[in-house]
């Protein structure tokens, strides 16, 4: 949504100033952390004026001038407002006159450490020696801490980028490098070609140690992976999705790339997965280098869905780019989808459709509570965007859309994106914007029926009951929540339906289920009836008793995996909303105990691990769940052997490491956890057997992690820091959090503070532990009593992910205890996160409550 007509942001610049054209030159000094620069900015005065103000932040102007039409040259006095993060420049002389002018800025700053603006960022090569570079993350609103700027997305303008580096450094940024020149006294001059208009949180500049591949042509376009020193051998498998998915969305989108080359850049110390900078786009180590023979499937699922992610930006956010925060969402969504669309393109065996499942859980998970928000929702201060970038945006927004398209046609929504890109190229849109370029593709009613979805949080439950007539099916639609509320919200529900007739014909419906109630008639009496065909429908189902029973005796046969998953997740959320007792999921995964699809059983391992959660401290229960995990996945691992067959598909070496770790994790099956020690102690010294598959590996440091003692630890951290891959490092680091034994864990938690582990990694670690079952209310203590240095070191989106374990607490004393102190530690920019998070906590709670002392009975029943 946009600003209402006739009201002004005070958030927003004044419009009276419009830059068209940047030239930048900056030169980093990497041994004293600061930087010098000078930028011109070409602009168009709309009217004369007494002041210009634009953004800057922690930067020292020396110097500041604008030459005019008419060739004069004035100063500007500048006076700085630090708490807007603006500067505003008076003519010294006059009013500056209407007409294009330059602005001109000489200024220094500082390369931070606080992973945002132009930061530095530190590695050790294969010496010994620890190597600095500097690198940008301006996305929302940093690059105003690199060079004054009018830094908001609609401000689109042409960089014109110059870096001045040492010359033996490499130097990139968004466009190609078009002259090097030796300035003589050990520093080169690097200029590169000018770029598209593009908004400035799109700019990006790296300087440092770094290599770069060998340039792969695709169709035209260089690309190249950027790395640090020595790791050259693990950029192949990014070349290759990047290769395939560059030449996926150009088929799809219908528009060429826009830039004139692409770089992939690995930095090590990175807050985010990745930016979409224009040509050079930035990542974390772990999303971009990889070495697919001592990968996980998962592991390089990550890395192909974060490529791909990427590079649908290049159009979705970078050709095309919301006009204001709010609209976040369309460049978020509209990559997640994208990234799935072309990930399947690229590995089809991996059936990546079915595995977004996972993701969707999530997104269902948090805008289940009373605390969830809009996809879209006014932004005031652009830090209110920072809220955003979370799994709404992105999961359920690229589930509206994965639905969207489902309804709508594949080919006719992919005709009503190219329409919506050709017509907005260059340019800035709101969300309406992209439902008419729909319409007009489909002829169907798109803004009708997708602004519910996008405006309102939540999402409807669609409760499908025998009719009295035959053939009569009753569709209901109410909001879904966990805890009791308000059922104030409705939509326009595309509902696609597949049902099965007497004689075992099937057939699929279509349904706009666009009031509270309507009553459809097949053609026959079903004997099942499915309501969401395909799952793609981003909404829950519940059916009455002969038509839940009767779709779950067919659901092995009749029902594709994603289906047959999304049937698992809507009876477990059906149990924490307290709508289903706990033994409803119980006997579902007994049912679905002799599926093999992967997706299936990670939903399935998921619920398993949440009902263990809810066993602890119950030595009954606990038995119970374990015994049955033993019962239903142990036929499971029989099936898929101890060893991968040859030939045998990623997706069922994945399945056979879920159900190894399910049976040592949570079946404590002894055999297990012995096979689990002899395989961690042979891939730490290098001597794994040929069945020791990556994915077994992971399994197995995962099993093993739960009793390590002191030495156990001291095993762990050696083999993380001696990893050569960055998986690898996060594989055994991350495991400590797991440990058990209180002593030990706290070694961990001791870690967290010193400097043998990145800022960049301390927030998801921390995370974990606080998920782990034996030492919350420790992870939790040492949360609050470092909480001021947390919030210093990481930054401010990264605080609400780092505490997102309290979702998982049981216990109501902690649970009391954790919703008092975020009430007397506000972030601003996290508030919406912590109320998720202590509502989600209030659900754990209360399902413990409710169902603890029924577990035994429910497990000893299947």
């Amino acid at each position: 949504m946009s600003d209402q007509p006739g009201t002004v942001n005070p958030h927003r610049l004044d419009r009276t100033v419009v830059p068209t054209r940047y030239e930048l030159t900056l030169e980093p000094d990497l041994e004293a952390a600061t930087f010098a620069g000078t930028v011109d900015i070409e602009v168009d005065l709309v009217e004369p004026l007494e002041q210009i103000v634009l953004n800057a932040a922690e930067l020292t102007i020396i110097e500041a001038s604008a030459t005019y039409a008419d060739g004069t040259t004035r100063a500007l006095d500048v006076v700085e407002d630090t708490a807007a993060e603006r500067i505003a420049c008076t003519p010294i002389d006059d009013l500056a006159p209407a007409g294009p002018a330059t602005l001109s800025f000489r200024f220094t700053g500082i390369l931070n450490d606080k992973l945002r603006g132009f930061y530095r960022s530190t590695f050790t090569d294969s010496t010994g020696t620890l190597r600095t570079l500097a690198t940008t993350q301006f996305e929302s609103t940093d690059a105003r801490r690199a060079f004054p700027c009018f830094d908001e997305p609609d401000f689109k303008a042409v960089f014109a980028v110059t870096l001045v580096v040492p010359g033996d450094l490499l130097a990139i940024s968004n466009g190609a490098e078009v002259d090097r020149s030796d300035l003589g006294d050990g520093r080169s001059r690097v200029r590169f070609a000018d770029t598209i208009e593009m908004s400035t949180y799109l700019v990006a500049f790296v300087v440092g140690p770094l290599e770069a591949t060998e340039a792969v042509d695709v169709d035209g376009v260089p690309l190249r992976v950027v790395h640090p020193l020595g790791k050259a051998a693990l950029a192949g498998f990014a070349l290759e999705i990047g290769a395939s998915a560059l030449r996926t969305f150009t088929d799809y989108y219908g528009i060429p790339y826009a830039g004139d080359k692409v770089d992939l850049v690995a930095i090590p110390d990175f807050a985010f997965g990745a930016m979409e900078n224009l040509g050079c786009i930035t990542f974390r180590e772990t999303a971009l280098l990889v070495d697919p023979e001592t990968a996980t499937q998962p592991e390089l699922e990550r890395v192909a869905d974060v490529v791909a992610h990427e590079l649908a930006h290049m159009w979705f956010g970078d050709l095309v780019t919301m006009a204001w925060w709010n609209g976040i969402w369309l460049n978020e969504a509209f990559a997640t989808f994208m990234e799935i669309y072309a990930v399947d393109k690229f590995r089809p065996a991996w059936d990546r459709w079915s595995t977004f499942a996972l993701g969707r859980s999530a997104a269902f998970d948090t805008d289940a509570l009373a605390a969830t928000r809009p996809i879209e929702y006014p932004v005031g201060p652009p830090s209110d965007a920072e809220g955003m970038f979370d799994i709404l945006t992105y999961e359920k927004g690229g589930s509206v859309l994965r639905m969207l398209e489902q309804h709508l046609g594949p080919d006719a929504f992919r005709d009503g994106i190219r329409t919506y890109l050709a017509t907005h190229a260059y340019g800035n849109t709101e969300t309406g914007d992209l439902w008419d370029a729909l319409a007009g593709a489909t002829g169907a009613p798109v803004r009708d029926i997708a602004e519910g979805w996008i405006f309102q949080g939540g999402h409807p439950l669609v409760e499908v009951r025998r009719g009295a007539r035959p053939g009569e099916i009753t569709l209901t639609q109410r909001l879904f929540r966990y805890l009791p509320g308000s059922d104030d919200a409705r939509w326009v529900v595309p509902v696609g339906i597949r049902w099965a007739d007497a004689s075992g014909s099937v057939h699929d419906i279509d349904v706009r289920l666009d009031a509270p109630s309507k009553t459809i008639t097949l053609e026959s009496n079903p004997t099942w009836v499915l309501a969401n065909r395909g799952a793609s429908g981003f909404f829950r189902t519940a059916y009455d008793e002969t038509l839940r029973s009767a779709l779950a005796s067919v659901a092995a046969t009749s029902l594709d995996a994603t289906e047959r998953y999304m049937l698992v997740d809507d009876t477990w959320a059906a149990v924490l909303a307290g709508m289903t007792p706990v033994a409803g999921i119980v006997e579902l995964v007994g049912e679905l105990a002799h599926d093999d699809d992967l997706a299936v059983w990670r939903r399935i391992a998921g619920v398993l691990s949440n009902l263990h959660r809810v066993a602890e401290g119950n030595p009954g229960a606990t038995e119970a769940v374990t015994g049955f995990v033993r019962r239903v996945v142990g036929p499971l691992s029989d099936r898929l052997g101890a060893v991968a067959a040859p030939g045998e598909d990623d997706r069922t070496t994945n399945l056979r490491a879920t159900a190894f770790e399910l049976l040592g994790s949570h079946g404590h099956d002894a055999a297990v956890v012995a096979r689990a020690d002899a395989i961690v102690a042979r891939a730490i010294a290098g001597n794994g057997e040929a069945g020791d598959d990556p994915s077994l590996v992971d399994a197995a440091v995962r099993v093993v992690a739960e009793g390590l003692d002191g030495a156990g630890f001291d095993r762990f951290l050696t083999a993380s820091e001696a990893a050569e891959t960055p998986q690898e490092t996060l594989r055994y680091l991350g495991a400590l959090a797991d440990i058990r034994d209180g002593r030990t864990f706290n070694r961990f938690l001791d870690l967290l503070t010193g400097d043998r582990v990145r800022t960049q990694d301390v927030g998801g670690l921390l995370n974990r532990g606080l998920t782990n079952t034996a030492n919350a209310a420790t992870a939790w203590a040492f949360t609050e009593g470092n909480w001021d240095d947390l919030c210093n070191r990481l930054p401010t989106n990264a605080i609400a992910r780092m505490v997102s374990g309290v979702r998982t607490f049981t216990d109501p004393t902690l649970e009391r205890r954790v919703a008092a102190f975020f009430d007397s530690h506000p972030v601003p920019q996290a508030a919406k996160a912590f109320a998720q998070h202590t509502e989600r906590m209030r659900v754990m709670v209360e399902l413990a409550s409710r169902e603890r002392e029924a577990l035994a009975a429910a497990f000893g029943s299947v």
